[in-house]
């Protein structure tokens, strides 16, 4: 039985049953009994990495929300999404520092991939973890708290060590933001001063295409209580009409712009929860590559805009704060996000990510583990030789590998 397609459609699942527990124990009695297995999320990861021999849903135990007050924590079911837990937050006060530009993704499967939004001083979404709770290979239940031994390793883990069943997150009180969006700035200017740029809002994100005079849009996400953003931004004024990331489809579906403020859950993300995600016939590719080579990175890539343009619907610029895990795309340094939203072309996007991975080869560029990629340079990841050991210690039979993990991480 096929249990259909990724998101974007791109991936056929091979597994040929869903388990779907409704208690704990179960759970621990599916995962002790099965030969291979992994957790099934929101399906949007774009490739193998979140398929196995037979696949787990968590989001049908009985694992309620739970905001400890006095500890500023959230505990919740691993498989919730960003976009139901986040209107409960809100509703009880409480916020997020961060999210990504989907509300749709699940906590468990961002968290395990990486995943981020954007910040000069934010860190990806994998850091406001303090707390998990894994069953292992043989169904135990083990509670890992951040500070103990290998925590940092176990956050960002590519489902390797068991299946998430309830994941702790940081919070802090409710706050507004409001989303402007600039046009007109020249490549010159944003390469002179990108620190300006990066850091003219408590989120920015840059879209553009890589070719032509103009760089594209800058949205920007104020928090209000930090003040109003720039009238202007390097030449480039905001506009009052609401706009799409990607050029020309409608802004129906993105968060409310123009300068108007909102709660947090409703302006962090580019996205509305109740329509489809971005474009959904598309694929996407991601490099984090350090701070320091921002600039660099990015002339390497536009060296190479007219080859990309004619496959890309539009990249995203993005900066990352440094953590310390161990397989976040962040580890121990600042980073710049140079996202690709491709055309659904596979065959002409898999020729064109050995040629961008070489041209950002010198700049000791991360892929996102989640997106398409060619390969996992040596020394992108540092600590990955001590992850293979953490992995294999949880997991001494490879219960939770599957072929991705084989090619990319244990090869």
């Amino acid at each position: 039985m096929s249990i259909g397609t990724n998101w974007s459609g791109n991936y056929r699942y091979r597994a040929s049953r869903v388990h779907t527990p409704t208690s704990l124990e179960q759970l621990q009695q599916v995962v002790a009994a099965a030969p291979r297995i992994r957790a099934l999320g929101s399906r949007h990861c774009f490739n193998d990495l979140a398929d196995s021999n037979e696949l787990v849903s968590v989001l049908g135990l009985d694992s309620p929300i739970e905001v400890d007050a006095s500890a500023r924590t959230v505990s919740l079911n691993a498989g919730l999404s960003y976009g139901a837990l986040a209107p409960v937050l809100q509703s009880r006060g409480w916020a997020l520092r961060n999210m990504a530009s989907l509300p749709h993704i699940s906590v468990a499967g961002a968290v395990a991939t990486g995943t981020h939004g954007s910040g000069r001083s934010n860190s990806g979404l994998a850091t406001a973890v303090s707390g998990l709770e894994v069953v292992t290979a043989e169904g135990s239940l083990v509670a890992l708290r951040r500070g103990t031994t290998d925590f940092d390793g176990a956050v960002v883990s590519l489902g390797a060590l068991g299946i998430v069943y309830r994941v702790t997150l940081d919070i802090e009180p409710s706050y507004e933001v409001r989303q402007d969006v600039y046009e007109g700035l020249l490549w010159p200017a944003l390469m002179q001063n990108f620190d300006e740029v990066a850091g003219a809002a408590c989120s920015v994100s840059i879209f553009t295409k890589w070719v032509g005079a103009e760089v594209g849009a800058v949205w920007l996400k104020s928090r209000v209580d930090a003040g109003p953003p720039p009238a202007g931004l390097l030449g480039a004024l905001p506009v009052a009409a609401e706009r799409h990331p990607l050029p020309g489809s409608s802004p129906e579906t993105t968060t409310t712009q123009g300068g108007v403020p909102g709660p947090w859950n409703e302006r962090l993300p580019h996205f509305k929860l109740e329509f489809t995600p971005s474009n959904g016939r598309e694929l996407q590719s991601e490099y984090l590559v350090p701070y320091r080579f921002a600039v660099p990175a990015l002339e390497a890539v536009r060296e190479l805009g007219a080859l990309i343009a004619p496959h890309l619907m539009v990249s995203e610029l993005r900066t990352i704060a440094a953590d310390g895990l161990w397989l976040s795309g962040a580890y121990e340094t600042d980073v710049l996000g140079i996202h690709f939203t491709w055309q659904y072309e596979p065959d002409e996007v898999a020729a064109l990510l050995p040629v961008i991975e070489d041209a950002l080869a010198p700049f000791d560029a991360r892929p996102h583990w989640g997106k398409l990629f060619h390969a996992v340079a040596p020394r992108a990841y540092p600590r990955l030789p001590d992850f293979v050991t953490l992995a294999r210690a949880y997991d001494p039979a490879g219960k939770f590998s599957n072929e991705f993990l084989e090619r990319t991480v244990f090869a």
